[in-house]
């Protein structure tokens, strides 16, 4: 079994409008730096960075004894850091479930990646994470794989149906951040208000 994280910016579209280049650029690389720290130091792989998002992989290649805690533990400590940076909203989604891993690509370009319903849900779960309390939404099966202490950090959510999924997704949730408004929620209130 593996565990994901797939993380990814709210509102980067807007973000790319209104900040400079190098401003946006500088903020993505603080962005990173926080998600690579936090998955290597819980044992993970930065899998890839795709655009604006990180795909983040726990137990694959390397096995880990609790894949689903570390993935869990890490994606509140990302949400945790890129809070109290102050620039950034984020959305991750956590799912855990069998993936293939391995090398794909042609004869002259492979990349190590991993693949299956455990990544596309995780990637689903994402994009509604970025509007739900607490940024983070995680699928049923990765918090009962986790240990007993990580899941107590996380309470039952709604039954969610995911774009591409038959199957419905029971969702968990963790408590809200505080804190001061991003630099990116401020450039939608703006942007929002300009409108009208």
């Amino acid at each position: 079994m593996c565990s994901s994280d797939l993380v990814d910016i709210t509102g980067s579209t807007a973000l790319t409008r209104e900040a400079e280049p190098v401003e946006f650029v500088q903020m993505l690389n603080r962005f990173f730096e926080v998600v690579v720290e936090e998955v290597e130091s819980a044992g993970g792989l930065l899998n890839k960075f795709e655009g604006d998002a990180a795909l983040c992989v726990f137990g694959a290649p390397a096995e880990l004894p609790d894949p689903a805690s570390a993935a869990l533990r890490t994606a509140r400590a990302i949400r945790d850091r890129v809070a109290a940076m102050g620039e950034l909203e984020i959305g991750i989604g956590v799912a855990a479930g069998p993936v293939i891993a391995g090398q794909i690509g042609s004869a002259s370009r492979l990349e190590y990646t991993v693949i299956g319903d455990a990544v596309n849900e995780a990637a689903r779960l994402t994009e509604l994470a970025k509007r739900a309390d607490g940024r983070i939404l995680a699928s049923e099966a990765t918090v009962l794989a986790a240990s007993e202490d990580e899941r107590a950090q996380w309470l039952r959510g709604r039954v969610l149906r995911l774009r591409g999924r038959e199957t419905p997704t029971h969702s968990y949730r963790t408590a809200s951040v505080g804190g001061p408004p991003s630099l990116a929620r401020r450039i939608s209130d703006v942007a929002k208000i300009v409108a009208e």
